[in-house]
């Protein structure tokens, strides 16, 4: 059925998860109906100053315009809002909810984070986007279970859970004997991602001389907050460790061609992030995607996705463990292979063809249900 779909979320040229995931859910979503149309209202953040060029099909939403935006989303079929704290004003993100409540179409809210331990305000705002929703997004199954532990959901039915989704490619570039082994951290730098702890690895891998690549810009918000300072830190923490010479930094936004031409040459993709919270994770999607060993400390969606072999799961902050994971996926026979296929395995669920075509039905499910209600209650 040719539908126009609405979104709410930050988008490009907003470098961020939610604005890449936003636009790429859009892109395969309105090219599964030919003729299928939509429109964005882009969500501004405070690093967006200078950057809100309008286009006919997106619609921009500074503080206060919550009118506007509801206006432009009930011209559609459909809406699917984004949400994550920190990118809507009002405390806690608040002011999503007078556009929700402004809303007469089906809505789709998409959870990017689900917190253990919220703050009161936290946990009111988002039981109250839940409220408002017409069905539920969790992207993995432990946000799913968490959500409907740990808050008032008072239709856990409408809660389901489809993944991250990502473009499956296998770039891998063989590589030679002898070669230096390339260990591979990216996305928006800030603390929290654990960067640290690789660096500390990697004096018990000298003898493998590897190459550890720290690619991507610094947050905005970290940016705009700190500067360079956590960059800095570690750029310092190499030296003092005496692993300077096997640290990169790559410090730029990197499009979708360039990142994954840089996946491909990876040997093993590490995330050794501190947070024990992380339900969603695009750079985990997009590493078993391109069919690379990952090591991976042990938050709630690596450990779902890991689960079958695509990657070793360690501790959080543990060096010695990183240490250990890597030499073994560089020198282990047959491990990386393994973890490439069972990767592989993965990839049909996690194309993006395939999750905006769960998104498409049940979109379609939402309408007809509206529709259904309408005709109830005219007659």
């Amino acid at each position: 059925m040719v539908r126009t779909y609405g979104f709410m979320s930050t988008y490009p040229p907003t470098q961020c998860g939610l604005a890449t995931f936003t636009a790429a859910l859009r892109r395969h979503l309105t090219a599964a109906t030919p003729g299928s149309r939509s429109r964005v209202v882009r969500v501004l953040t405070d690093a967006d100053a200078g950057a809100v060029a309008t286009t006919p099909a997106v619609h921009h939403m500074f503080p206060g315009a919550v009118d506007s935006a509801a206006r432009v989303l009930n011209r559609c079929d459909v809406v699917v809002v984004q949400h994550e704290y920190g990118i809507y004003a009002g405390q806690d993100g608040a002011e999503a909810l007078s556009v929700l409540a402004r809303l007469r179409v089906p809505v789709i809210v998409v959870l990017h984070t689900v917190l253990t331990s919220p703050t009161p305000g936290q946990r009111q705002v988002l039981e109250a986007v839940v409220d408002h929703a017409d069905a539920v997004v969790t992207m993995s199954e432990a946000a799913r279970d968490r959500l409907l532990a740990g808050y008032a959901v008072e239709r856990p039915g409408e809660v389901v859970v489809i993944p991250h989704g990502a473009v499956p490619t296998d770039r891998t570039v063989p590589g030679t004997p002898g070669h230096e082994p390339l260990i591979l951290t990216w996305g928006l730098l800030g603390r929290g991602k654990g960067v640290e702890w690789g660096i500390a690895a990697l004096g018990a891998l000298r003898d493998l001389r590897p190459r550890y690549l720290v690619a991507g810009q610094t947050h905005p918000k970290v940016l705009a907050h700190e500067g360079e300072a956590y960059r800095t830190h570690l750029r310092e923490h190499a030296a003092k460790s005496g692993v300077a010479n096997l640290v990169e930094f790559a410090p730029a936004y990197l499009e979708a061609k360039a990142l994954a031409d840089l996946v491909g040459r990876a040997d093993v993709v590490l995330l050794p992030y501190d947070s024990s919270e992380q339900v969603t994770s695009g750079v985990l999607v997009e590493a078993l995607a391109a069919r690379k060993p990952v090591v991976a400390t042990m938050f709630p969606h690596a450990v779902e996705l890991l689960a079958d072999g695509a990657g070793l799961l360690v501790p959080h902050r543990d060096p010695a463990a990183i240490a250990a994971a890597l030499r073994r996926v560089l020198t282990e026979p047959g491990l990386a292979a393994g973890m490439r296929d069972r990767s592989a395995d993965l990839g049909p669920a996690l194309s993006w063809a395939a999750v905006a075509g769960r998104y498409r039905r049940l979109a379609e499910n939402l309408v007809a249900e509206k529709l259904t209600a309408r005709v109830v209650v005219t007659t």
